[in-house]
C-alpha cells in the first residue's frame, strides 16, 4: 500500500468518525429540547405559525393576521374550537367558535386541556425551535389563573363556570389560594341576595372553562 494511501483512508475514517459523532451531538441537543418543550410553547408555536385554519386566520384590516383557532379536547369531555387571544403561565383567553350561543369570551385552564387535535403537518411545526420562545417573558406570560379569576370577581362580572360536574352560572364573590366562591344565579341577572340561589365553593383545578 502507498503511503499516500494509508493517509487518504485514516483521513476519511477519521472524517467519517466526526461526521457521526457531530450528528449524534446535534440529535442529543434535539433531545433536550424537546424534553424541554412545555405543551403551552406548543400551544403558542400552533396559534401563531401558518397552520391549516387558513379561513380563520385571513389578516384583520390593519393588516396583522389573527391567530390560528385551535381544536381542543377538555378533561370535562367537552370539544371546543377556540381562537386564542391572550397567554397566561397556566392558561389563556380566547374567542370560542363555531356556536351560536353567547357569551363566547372564554378563559381556558391548561390543566384543563385532555388533547389538542391537529394535522400531522401542524404536530410537526408545533415542535419547531422558534427564535421567540428565548425571549423574555411579558407580564401576561406571568400571570397565574388566579389572578384572572381575582380580576372577575373584582369586575362583579358574570360568569359561567364548567367543571366536570356540570355548568354554573354566577357571579365570583371571592377567591383563595385554590379555591373560589361562586354566588350561583339566573345567567344575565345581576348578582342580588334574593337572586342567589346557593354559594358553590368550587376547586380551581376543577374549572375546565371559564365564559365570560
Amino acid at each position: 500500500m502507498r503511503w499516500d494511501n494509508l493517509f487518504d483512508d485514516i483521513e476519511g475514517q477519521l472524517e467519517h468518525e466526526l461526521d457521526a459523532d457531530d450528528v449524534e451531538l446535534r440529535a442529543e441537543r434535539e433531545r433536550l429540547r424537546l424534553a424541554r418543550l412545555s405543551l403551552r410553547e406548543r400551544l403558542t408555536s400552533l396559534a401563531a405559525g401558518e397552520g391549516d385554519d387558513r379561513h380563520h386566520s385571513a389578516p384583520e384590516g390593519d393588516g396583522r393576521r389573527q391567530p390560528n383557532a385551535l381544536t381542543l379536547q377538555l378533561t370535562s369531555g367537552a370539544t371546543i374550537r377556540v381562537r386564542p387571544a391572550t397567554f397566561g403561565r397556566d392558561w389563556f383567553s380566547g374567542e370560542l367558535l363555531e356556536e351560536a350561543r353567547r357569551p363566547r369570551h372564554c378563559v381556558v385552564p391548561l390543566a384543563a386541556i385532555a388533547g389538542i387535535l391537529v394535522s400531522t403537518a401542524d404536530a410537526a411545526r408545533s415542535l419547531a425551535d422558534e427564535p421567540a420562545r428565548g425571549r423574555a417573558p411579558s407580564l401576561s406570560d406571568r400571570i397565574g389563573i388566579a389572578f384572572v379569576l381575582r380580576d372577575l370577581c373584582r369586575r362583579r362580572a358574570g360568569v359561567e363556570l364548567q367543571t366536570a360536574a356540570g355548568s354554573f352560572h354566577g357571579t365570583i364573590d371571592r377567591v383563595a389560594r385554590e379555591h373560589l366562591d361562586l354566588a350561583v344565579h339566573e345567567p344575565g341577572s345581576p348578582r342580588r341576595a334574593a337572586s342567589v340561589t346557593q354559594v358553590r365553593i368550587v376547586p380551581i383545578e376543577q374549572i375546565t372553562l371559564v365564559r365570560v
